[in-house]
């Protein structure tokens, strides 16, 4: 498990609480539950308008994501990548289909396949770039539906706080049937009122806040973050087969490697 993104929930939940509690507030006044219908079902619908249903829905398996610790070691894909060139310049590329049932990574697995059945240098490289260029528009949509909640719900949040206070101006200010305003008709009691509603009305503002900057957004920056480290990752293999494909040395075919590493994570993983 992903031990940031759960400790950087519960500590922004845990601070806005400390912060309630201390200016003596009660944190009943901030559960509301037609406010968040209001925030959470608008920007859902929303999302559901811009977006297919099939993309909407695809949100929660991408959300579980957020929550999965991955570790991508650089020199761990090099290391392979360089024990399988040693292999083909001694036995020649054939000899490297036998090694694919052991290769547990899904892209380098289905790559040198590619490399040991095509050819044509030029074509195996746009076939590996195509698939990583696919990979990459998978990943921009999953952040890019987050982007777009996160701006919804502020939106939705203030588009409640409006209803709210509408309903209450039409409600609070309303004359008795008759049109008399007599004693029956308190003031004071419908001004208390009107506060006492228009506190609830802001809780739709709160939620959308919240939600968007401690929820959608963070989780839309998490995935962008992800993406970029298991995208170098394939980078590296992508240029890999591409220099195991043209028989490049193992050593030149190393050091070209390497340069996708940065200088310090270098000497902690060599």
């Amino acid at each position: 498990m992903d031990i940031g993104t759960a400790l950087g929930l519960l500590l922004g939940i845990g601070l806005i609480t400390i912060g309630i509690i201390n200016k003596q507030g009660d944190l009943r006044w901030f559960m509301d539950l037609d406010s968040l219908i209001i925030v959470l079902g608008g920007t859902f619908a929303a999302t559901l308008v811009n977006y297919s249903i099939k993309d909407v829905v695809g949100i929660f398996r991408v959300l579980a994501k957020v929550f999965v610790k991955e570790e991508y070691s650089h020199q761990e894909v090099i290391d392979e990548l360089i024990d399988k060139a040693a292999k083909m310049r001694k036995t020649g590329i054939m000899s490297l289909e036998a090694d694919l049932n052991k290769i547990s990574d899904k892209f380098l697995r289905n790559s040198l396949e590619l490399a040991i059945n095509e050819r044509d240098p030029a074509r195996l490289r746009n076939y590996l770039d195509l698939e990583l260029s696919n990979i990459e528009r998978r990943h921009n949509l999953g952040q890019e539906i987050f982007l777009y909640m996160g701006a919804y719900a502020p939106a939705f949040g203030l588009l409640g706080t409006v209803l709210g206070l509408i309903i209450m101006m039409k409600s609070g200010f309303a004359v008795p049937e008759g049109g008399a305003i007599g004693v029956e008709f308190d003031i004071a009691k419908r001004f208390m009122k009107l506060l006492e509603g228009m506190g609830l009305a802001l809780i739709t503002t709160f939620y959308g806040v919240l939600l968007s900057n401690l929820v959608f957004l963070p989780i839309a920056g998490k995935l962008k973050r992800k993406s970029e480290e298991e995208l170098m990752v394939k980078d590296i293999i992508v240029e890999g087969i591409i220099g195991l494909h043209a028989k490049d040395h193992p050593i030149i075919l190393r050091e070209k490697l390497m340069t996708f590493v940065p200088q310090s994570k270098r000497k902690s993983e060599v």
